[in-house]
């Protein structure tokens, strides 16, 4: 289940919080509850990625993203992401979030997000996020003159060689017991 009660007391808590440019970092802290973790006692997976959900939608908030998105009437979807799993993340460890807007290419945006334990990082996501309307997809030079900024700083060589190697994985995918059997 969605931890609404999460979301709600984070979109309180930053609520009065002074505005972050587009670029800038948004750190928030979480704890790692029982309900959190999986057979092997440690943070689920899945429940990590929605741990960084909570940290990106509070950063659209800080950064004016969100009265854009309203304005517009667009969404935001996750598109694709790629996290590295680095340190076990135990019930009650109090973890240090850092989320930022890296920028943008053509079609997407593109965040980065950290959780950090006493100093060492847990996790590192990097996710590409789409904004549609009821037509689709929005492209990126729309958006740019919504929010007022016609380039973003460039994409860092090491999202851009995620990207490209995006681009080249088949879709859709095949089953891994027969290539040419289809999809899954």
């Amino acid at each position: 289940m969605y931890p609404i009660v999460r979301l709600a007391k984070e979109v309180v808590k930053f609520r009065a919080s002074p505005r972050l440019g587009l670029f800038e970092t948004h750190h928030s802290t979480h704890v790692c509850w029982p309900w959190d973790i999986d057979p092997w006692r440690e943070l689920n997976n899945g429940r990590t990625l929605t741990l960084y959900d909570l940290g990106r939608l509070v950063l659209a908030q800080r950064t004016a993203l969100v009265p854009v998105l309203q304005h517009e009437r667009w969404q935001l979807a996750v598109a694709g992401s790629v996290v590295r799993y680095r340190r076990r993340v135990r019930a009650f460890y109090r973890l240090d979030m850092a989320s930022r807007l890296v920028g943008w290419d053509d079609k997407f945006l593109y965040a980065e997000q950290s959780m950090w334990h006493r100093g060492t990082c847990t996790s590192h996501l990097v996710v590409r996020m789409a904004v549609t309307d009821a037509a689709g997809l929005v492209r990126m030079d729309r958006f740019a003159r919504a929010v007022d900024l016609p380039e973003p700083p460039p994409l860092p060589d090491w999202i851009r060689t995620w990207i490209e190697a995006e681009a080249r994985r088949p879709w859709p995918p095949m089953s891994g017991d027969d290539a040419g059997s289809g999809p899954l």
